[in-house]
């Protein structure tokens, strides 16, 4: 019998959620993702020195600001890495707009035309890069400008239906709505103890794949931050689902049947939410404390990593001049 991993690629897109590339070549995702934080844990891996001393020697050679220039060098380095990953997949790979922007579209969308630009120049076309944006009101209104312009977009840090409505009203291309982060807001609360079955991040996840599908939403459903195989499982057939190495080995190794769980052709009739509009969106977001206090947590986490980033990047510079 096949592995679970074989059986859920017959049904499922499957994502490597990690900044590797010998992990992205080993396991042979269709897409790839990245973030802040898997970027830093991939930028203090050896392999990967060229990678950094590439944007450190581009940055040298920029002017404007200190603060302005170390912002650009880890932009670059995150494409360095999307070029990179864009070789080895066949699908697209995601590249994250800094987290501090989340709630500045204009910056947004100027960073997301950057980041396009660049790839560009290194022969990357944007039908293989999908640009990752926190799903905040401000976020949202980005990539409704971004995604006419051609720019496909996916709409990360999703807790809740009304961020998946509003994005799905914006036209996005794909939303990566977060399961183990929801487990986990649960678990904190007393809740469970939780099968796949039950788990709360998984009910979310088909409660959104299955309002999509009753409505003929194209927006792609991306199940991601994963905590156990169980909910894996849980969310088969889902369009996509974006997992970790360890657990893609964890399924590579695991024999038995996957059956399938999601299926556009059968999904529960789900009430759509009437349209979002800013005030209904914010006051759906606060009535949802998970959602409210994941998402915030969710951006100070990538902005901390962010600015450890960033901070590596600043001493690289210094050490250099110091030379």
């Amino acid at each position: 019998m096949p592995s679970k991993l074989d059986q859920l690629r017959a049904m499922t897109v499957v994502v490597a959620d990690t900044g590797d590339l010998d992990a992205v070549r080993r396991l042979k995702p269709q897409d790839c993702t990245t973030n802040p934080t898997l970027l830093l844990k991939a930028v203090e891996i050896p392999a990967y020195e060229h990678l950094l001393e590439e944007a450190l020697a581009w940055g040298r050679k920029q002017g404007g600001s200190r603060e302005s220039v170390v912002a650009a060098i880890c932009d670059r380095l995150a494409v360095a890495f999307g070029a990179e990953l864009a070789g080895i997949v066949p699908g697209r790979v995601s590249t994250e707009v800094d987290a501090d922007l989340s709630f500045d579209t204009d910056a947004t969308v100027k960073t997301a035309r950057s980041i396009i630009k660049d790839y560009a120049e290194r022969g990357v076309g944007r039908e293989k890069v999908l640009i990752k944006i926190a799903s905040t009101w401000e976020g949202i209104r980005a990539a409704e400008v971004l995604q006419k312009e051609g720019i496909d977009c996916n709409l990360t840090l999703l807790f809740s239906q009304a961020q998946a409505q509003a994005c799905a009203e914006a036209g996005v291309f794909l939303i990566s709505p977060f399961v183990g982060r929801i487990l986990d807001w649960h678990v904190k609360a007393g809740g469970g103890p939780y099968t796949g079955e039950t788990d709360p991040g998984v009910l979310s996840v088909r409660k959104i794949y299955a309002s999509y599908k009753a409505q003929g939403i194209k927006t792609v459903v991306m199940g991601a931050s994963f905590r156990n195989i169980g909910e894996i499982e849980a969310l088969a057939g889902c369009d996509r689902l974006t997992i970790s190495p360890a657990l893609l080995d964890e399924l590579a190794n695991a024999q038995g049947d996957l059956p399938r769980k999601l299926s556009a052709d059968n999904v529960e009739k789900v009430q759509p939410l009437p349209r979002m509009d800013e005030k209904s969106f914010r006051f759906a977001l606060n009535e949802d404390a998970m959602a409210t206090e994941k998402l915030a947590e969710g951006i100070r986490s990538f902005v901390k990593d962010l600015r450890s980033l960033r901070t590596l990047v600043a001493q690289r510079l210094d050490e250099a001049k110091a030379a």
